[in-house]
């Protein structure tokens, strides 16, 4: 059976739910289902995280800059920058604090340069078709914040009278979302950056809101609130550091987390998974959320390569595999600092710690030729842009993976062998994979128009590409 067949499926029981959802997560979501629309400039956006301590010798907007043509040429088609902002001091980890410690909302960071200088780097960015966003940290601020002394009924405070952190980040003072006056004052710093730096959204950290001290309800009115003030302002673009809060994307955001994939595709590279997980993880996944909701997939990002080890550590010989499937499952890829030159070290987070973007290396070709790969064939573009997958079965199903997607311009067939194993006699059924395609990256034409048999070198990733005539 066709997986689209699952997929329609999904889709009426997701809508079917509303009437039954838990009301204070999903009534806003079900009222209010065609809210927001995709912006067309993220049809095929790659999108591209930027640690710029770590990115030059120096550290700053001003040597990053120089990196925007090479970024062009990647394919890069949003920045997103980690926190700009300056770092607390009080209670810092390490010698220069992290990133998400923020000390003033409405400032740049001494560390990294001034003002101007990111308005330079955003102004340049435009020019060079690529849209800016921003670390947004929502929850919690410094502990030497100036609201701390000057309205701590701002913070959530212990037995003791002081503002408490969430979790164990010990550097910061937990928000509190009682306060509408504090709502009203983060979502005007969060203008000052459209109207001052003309950037073009947000990224926002721990969107959920930390759940010990403030309610879904509460995080939703929040952010349906700042999405309604900041598009008053220009349209923004919004990524929310989140996967299971539904109504975020339904009503605020345009774009979440795919962190259980991320999990699965770690686990699969380690053997704790195979395909029919991934299958499995399909299905619930259409469930949950809309197409036009922008899922984003990737093998690391800065918590991931400094908390739990590079994607060649946790992925080891599937690295490329599982790179080449967040491009071509639905979804949009993120490339973090360092991965489009091979990087294989985990960054330190509260120290310098250069990366060294400088120099090109199989890994760069090897990206730019994704992003090429996504840009060029419409139906492996982003959410309502790209076409639907259809999961193709197969006789070696724990083991090779093997999808098409196509639209009325082109058509991708997607095989993968997802195991450390060679895997032979890896016969296809049905015949939503019939066609003539070029072998992606071989300079050869394929035709498929019987059953054929595949083996698989271990790892094996085999895209199929077709364009069709108008």
């Amino acid at each position: 059976m066709k997986f689209i067949v699952t997929i329609a499926l999904a889709a009426m029981l997701y809508f079917a739910s509303c009437s039954n959802a838990n009301i204070e997560n999903t009534a806003p979501a079900c009222a209010k289902i065609e809210s927001l629309s995709q912006p067309n400039w993220s049809r095929d956006a790659v999108i591209y995280e930027v640690n710029l301590r770590q990115y030059t010798p120096e550290g700053t907007l001003k040597a990053f800059q120089a990196h925007l043509p090479r970024l062009q040429q990647l394919g890069v088609k949003i920045l997103w920058f980690m926190p700009i902002s300056p770092i607390g001091k009080l209670d810092r980890k390490g010698t220069l604090g992290s990133y998400y410690s923020i000390q003033d909302y409405c400032a740049v960071n001494p560390e990294f340069g001034t003002l101007d200088d990111f308005k330079q780097v955003v102004q340049e960015a435009h020019q060079r078709g690529m849209k800016v966003i921003i670390d947004w940290v929502a929850n919690h601020t410094s502990r030497d914040h100036a609201w701390v002394g000057a309205h701590p009924d701002w913070f959530v405070t212990g037995k003791d009278g002081k503002p408490v952190g969430p979790y164990d980040w010990t550097d910061v003072a937990q928000l509190s979302y009682a306060s509408s006056d504090m709502q009203k004052e983060m979502i005007a710093s969060m203008k000052y950056w459209l109207t001052e730096a003309n950037i073009d959204g947000f990224r926002c950290d721990v969107a959920r809101l930390a759940s010990d001290y403030v309610t879904e309800q509460q995080a939703l009115n929040f952010w349906e609130t700042a999405r309604k003030e900041c598009d008053a302002v220009k349209p923004v673009f919004m990524l929310a550091e989140d996967e299971g809060f539904r109504s975020l994307v339904d009503t605020a955001f345009d774009a979440n987390y795919g962190w259980e994939l991320h999990h699965l595709m770690n686990n699969i590279a380690q053997g704790k998974d195979n395909v029919k997980d991934l299958q499995k993880y399909f299905e619930r996944d259409i469930l949950n959320f809309r197409k036009r909701t922008l899922r984003m997939l990737f093998t690391s990002n800065h918590d991931e390569n400094s908390w739990n080890g590079t994607e060649f550590m946790r992925m080891g010989d599937a690295v490329k595999s599982m790179a080449a499937l967040t491009f071509t499952l639905p979804g949009f890829p993120l490339i973090y600092t360092g991965q489009e030159v091979g990087n294989k070290r985990c960054l330190e987070f509260f120290e310098k710690d250069l990366v060294g973007c400088n120099s090109e290396d199989k890994f760069t070709a090897f990206y730019k030729s994704l992003i090429t790969l996504k840009s060029k064939y419409s139906a492996l573009h982003n959410g309502l842009y790209g076409a639907d997958m259809v999961w193709v079965n197969n006789s070696q199903g724990k083991k090779a993976l093997s999808f098409v997607r196509e639209d009325s311009h082109s058509k991708v067939f997607c095989l993968f062998n997802l195991s450390p194993e060679v895997v032979k006699n890896v016969e296809l059924e049905g015949d939503a994979f019939y066609g003539t395609y070029s072998f992606w990256g071989k300079n050869m034409q394929v035709k498929f128009d019987a059953k054929p048999c595949f083996t698989l070198n271990p790892w094996e990733c085999r895209i199929y590409v077709m364009e069709k005539k108008s």
